[in-house]
């Protein structure tokens, strides 16, 4: 796998478990407040240093007793064609729990992952409402990969019911690419599932160029949060 970064310790990014994090290299969305250009990017990537699989797997080797699962996001980690060989390898060493962070650009292989028994949690962003138009404004996604993004909505959906995985979805909201009602219809379309609105930031550089990208307060979204009972997440 292309490897671009590596968290050692997360207290935070699996419910209920010490995770470590492993970031892959390439995306095929342009979300444009995304805050990972350098993995998105390819002209920035190709300067990346790459980190490689047995650097992770040594460490996750000499963990074993301390770690209890690996969170794999990016980038998008479903576009790593050795992502199932990399899975096996992580469990070979130990049966850590194994999270994945998608946009849900490609179906097969998350039902193969979830079949197989390879992965135990599932975090899927969804970018906005979905309407094609509003969607392709939030990550220039083609129509194709829009089909396929609700193909994995609704393979979430069911695994979680069949009792295969744990997860959730969740929305970065954004002023200026999502209004007050975009809101209010996200949260209603997913008010019967773990669903979290994530107040946008901005750490540094961004993969999009616009200036005017600002973040919604909880005050101003409170009145929907509470309507639907949505979890805010800062």
């Amino acid at each position: 796998m292309e490897i671009g970064g590596f968290q050692t310790v997360s207290l935070i990014d699996y419910p209920g478990k010490i995770s470590c994090i492993v970031f892959t290299i390439g995306c095929n969305f342009r979300c444009p407040f995304c805050y990972v250009p350098q993995l998105v990017i390819p002209e920035k990537a190709k300067k990346l240093k790459r980190i490689s699989e047995e650097t992770v797997l040594a460490y996750l080797d000499r963990n074993r007793n301390l770690l209890d699962a690996v969170v794999i996001t990016g980038g998008e980690p479903t576009l790593q064609k050795d992502l199932e060989q990399f899975i096996r390898k992580v469990k070979s060493i130990s049966d850590f729990s194994i999270a994945i962070e998608t946009n849900g650009s490609n179906p097969k292989i998350l039902e193969d992952l979830i079949n197989r028994g390879l992965v135990n949690y599932v975090s899927m962003d969804i970018k906005n409402v979905l309407e094609f138009k509003k969607y392709k404004k939030t990550s220039n996604l083609k129509e194709s990969d829009f089909e396929n993004v609700k193909k994995s909505i609704e393979i979430i959906k069911r695994a979680k019911k069949e009792g295969k995985i744990d997860g959730e979805f969740r929305t970065t909201i954004v002023k200026g690419i999502h209004t007050l009602d975009d809101i209010k219809e996200l949260c209603k379309m997913m008010k019967d599932e773990n669903y979290y609105i994530q107040k946008f930031k901005k750490p540094g550089p961004l993969v999009g160029k616009e200036k005017d990208l600002k973040p919604y307060e909880l005050d101003e979204i409170k009145e929907i949060l509470s309507e639907f009972n949505v979890k805010f997440r800062e």
